[in-house]
Order: structure tokens, then sequence, then C-alpha cells
């Protein structure tokens, strides 16, 4: 893979963010001057000059490590397996919460929507599901919007489909990572559902209406990130969690774990 200079990498990330090099040199604390020549390549940063960039404008952990070979320097984050010995208390954490979460779905997800955990709850949500979208690693992006995943029994897909497609139309523009984009692809590939109403994909709350045989559910999700972690995995992790929306919801998800 070849790796762009590191100033073309830092103009590119400041231009992402939508920042001009004055407003990036202003948070930063550095001369618009100094910042152009290590854009430029007239100037080689320091590590810690990397560093402190890529803090500023929010690179995510993985591509800091990409900045620091690019700048002639050995990557300082570590990236595990969650299974992997070191992690063992991040993993018992995520499990805890996870188990504490039931009787309601929860799930950790990875960089790429992948599930690498889950509670386990509410297996109606899969009846129907073909069976090739739920052999690991199963891709929650996938699982919710291929038509023969949970998308055939979503009773406002037009609105779900659109919420879930900014998030990821957000984390592409943002790192363009290639399988992300070939995500977005892949999904942008499945039928789009009629929707009769405007759909708001960045409302603060949408709602996941979905049917099962005992009724419609309707769920609104929360996400929790792992605060100032010093692994890439773990840096890109989400726990999303599904909360009953309301109490016909809450009763039928009773009823069914009961």
């Amino acid at each position: 893979m070849t790796i762009q200079p590191v100033g073309s990498q830092l103009r590119q990330w400041r231009q992402r963010r939508r920042l001009s090099q004055l407003d990036l040199a202003t948070e930063a604390q550095i001369s618009p001057r100094h910042l152009s020549f290590l854009e430029t390549g007239r100037s080689q940063p320091s590590r810690e000059m990397v560093l402190h960039l890529a803090e500023q404008l929010a690179v995510p952990m993985r591509e800091r490590n990409i900045l620091l070979v690019a700048a002639g320097f050995a990557p300082i984050f570590s990236e595990r397996s969650l299974d992997d010995p070191a992690l063992a208390p991040a993993r018992a954490a995520i499990d805890a919460v996870l188990e504490g979460h039931k009787p309601y779905p929860a799930f950790a997800i990875d960089r790429y929507w992948n599930i690498v955990a889950s509670n386990r709850a509410l297996q109606e949500l899969y009846d129907g599901v073909a069976e090739e979208l739920l052999k690991p690693p199963v891709n929650a992006m996938r699982l919710s919007l291929h038509p023969r995943g949970v998308a055939q029994r979503i009773e406002n897909l037009a609105e779900w489909r659109a919420h879930l497609l900014h998030q990821l139309d957000e984390r592409v523009e943002i790192t363009a990572d290639p399988r992300l984009i070939a995500l977005q692809k892949e999904i942008l590939s499945y039928p789009a559902p009629a929707s009769s109403q405007p759909v708001q994909a960045d409302a603060i709350v949408i709602p996941f209406k979905v049917r099962v045989a005992a009724g419609s559910l309707s769920f609104f999700t929360t996400t929790m990130m792992f605060g100032s972690p010093v692994d890439v995995t773990l840096s890109e992790l989400a726990i999303e969690s599904f909360f009953p929306a309301d109490d016909a919801t809450r009763a039928i998800v009773k009823t069914l774990s009961a």
C-alpha cells in the first residue's frame, strides 16, 4: 500500500473537517506559515506535532498510526483482538453492559459495523432472516437493510435506512476507508423503499419499528464509546443498546423474555 506524504494527509484531514489553514493553526496554536510548510512538505513535523495536529483534527486512532508512519515514525497505538488477554478487563466490561441490558437487544459493533459481541436478546427479531446474513462476522448494516434480512419486517424502513446511511456516509467522509466505501456501495445497491413523507436522516431520535409474530415493536437506540482508549480496537468499538419506545413494546418483550 502506498502511503501519501504526511503533509498531504494532514491537508486532506483539514479539508475533511472543513477547516481553513488559519482555523487549524489557531486551534493548534502554531503559525499559519508553519502549518503551510508542513502541508506542502517544506518542513517535516516531529512526532509530537503529528499527534498534536491529529488531536486537533479528531483523526481516528487507526489513521493516527498511518500519519506517524508517513512522517517516518513507528506507530504507537496497538491493535489487538477483543479476545486478547490484554483486553480482558475491557471485554469483561463490555459483556457486563450487554448482559445487564437484557431483555432488550444490545451489541458491540466495530468500525465496519461488524457485530463482535451480543447479549442475544430477543431472537424473534431474526425470524425469516436469510441464513447467510447470520454467519459470522455478522454485519449490522447488512443484517438490517438487506432485502432478505430484518428489512422485510421493518415498518419504517425508509426512515431507518436513511438514518443508517447517514451514519455510514459520515464515517466514509471522515475516513475514506476503502472497506467502508465498499460497504456503502453495497448498501446503496439494495432496493430503496418507497416513502410517502420526507425522511429526516439526522433527526435526534429515529425509532426502529419492526414486526415480530407477537406484534409491532418500537425502539430507540443509544451508542456508547470507550473514553480515552489506548488500543485501536477499543477506539473503534461502539455499544448499541435498544430501549423500548412505548409501553406496548415493553409488554411484548416482557412476555417473550418470560
